[in-house]
């Protein structure tokens, strides 16, 4: 079933842009407090979650039609850019240096316990042995493995004099890394991310019409416009949210997470209804997908513009979240040597998300 065509999310977009406007002018006129601020916050996520839903759906339009690996690869790059812009605009209105990292760190979480544990659950639940091509996931976990090696666990141990020169490493070295692994995923090594029977079964048939050419380009500028509107409730999110969080004694963590789960929104769904349709190799390219793409992405924009700002920024994991990271590259790697998962080994991933949230609650 395709997804939905790109003229019906356009209600969403004008209710975002139309309360955008709104809540804008309201807080020109009224004086709004810290629950008042603390509520708008919360309204502008809601937002937020449920435009990139929208999104989710022309994403997933335009991928269907460009094929595996091109699809997964245009939505894991769709939410890496939804969240590289909401944290600009909250680390524009916070003083808080660890946003960034937590927020990074919060999707490595969400990305591989949250969205992969939970789809091998349902996988494994209703078909058992779950298959998809080995080659992938592999090659995925070596590549998160250096990123985040290289991105966040070194700089942990670097004195901080050194920060300015290490970015400028980082943000070379992962460009190029980067830019090396789409040559091999969508050259060579393309097979590698795609499971060939499931890969069969889902051709749509030659589509190069020209009403499907224009449909393909609707969608491509709601995606953008979209992505525009996020940006401009983001920067509002994060004014309102940074008051609203000032002195109420709620972990620095939780607007992390709250980048973490808007960005994610579009992934969560499209991962869910693959596992759902018994396609595993669709939610591992997602969900790992995503998470190669945060790193290796967000990390080197992020300090780009720290740098450009002078404005050091704290990147290197702290310990328990390295304990964490570790623990979960560690299940990954056993999970998805085989080829095939099963509901116990997304139960695995599941646990430790859970535990990632219980850190959460006690501001770790």
């Amino acid at each position: 079933m395709l997804a939905e065509k790109p003229p019906q999310g356009l209600i969403s977009l004008v209710i975002s842009i139309l309360a955008y406007l709104s809540l804008t002018q309201i807080d020109k006129v009224m004086h709004i407090g810290q629950q008042e601020s603390l509520i708008v916050s919360i309204i502008f996520v809601l937002l937020i979650i449920n435009l990139a839903f929208q999104l989710s759906f022309q994403v997933e339009y335009v991928a269907e039609r460009l094929k595996e690996p091109y699809g997964t690869m245009i939505l894991t790059i769709s939410a890496v850019i939804i969240e590289v812009v909401i944290i600009v605009m909250m680390l524009s209105h916070t003083a808080s240096t660890t946003l960034a990292r937590d927020a990074i760190y919060s999707a490595v979480m969400l990305d591989i316990n949250g969205i992969l544990g939970l789809c091998a659950i349902v996988g494994g639940i209703k078909y058992g042995e779950v298959e998809y091509n080995v080659n992938s996931g592999n090659t995925y976990i070596v590549m998160i493995m250096t990123a985040l090696g290289i991105s966040m666990v070194l700089p942990a141990f670097l004195p901080p004099e050194h920060w300015r020169l290490y970015s400028m490493f980082t943000i070379i070295t992962m460009s190029v890394f980067y830019a090396l692994f789409l040559k091999m995923q969508t050259g060579r090594h393309r097979n590698y991310f795609s499971y060939r029977e499931q890969h069969s079964k889902e051709q749509l048939g030659e589509l190069a019409t020209r009403k499907t050419i224009v449909d393909v380009r609707v969608a491509v500028v709601y995606i953008l416009v979209g992505i525009i509107t996020i940006g401009l409730l983001s920067e509002e999110m994060s004014m309102h949210m940074d008051a609203g969080l000032t002195g109420s004694g709620v972990p620095p963590i939780v607007a992390a997470i709250v980048v973490a789960i808007i960005a994610a929104s579009p992934e969560v769904l499209t991962a869910l209804k693959a596992a759902v349709n018994d396609r595993m190799q669709t939610v591992v390219n997602i969900s790992l997908g995503a998470t190669l793409s945060t790193v290796i992405l967000t990390v080197p924009v992020i300090e780009a513009i720290a740098l450009i700002q002078n404005k050091p920024l704290i990147v290197g994991l702290s310990p328990t979240q390295m304990v964490m990271t570790f623990l979960t590259l560690a299940v990954a790697t056993i999970n998805l040597h085989d080829g095939e998962t099963n509901a116990i080994e997304g139960m695995t991933h599941f646990v430790l998300f859970m535990a990632f949230a219980m850190l959460a609650t006690l501001g770790m």
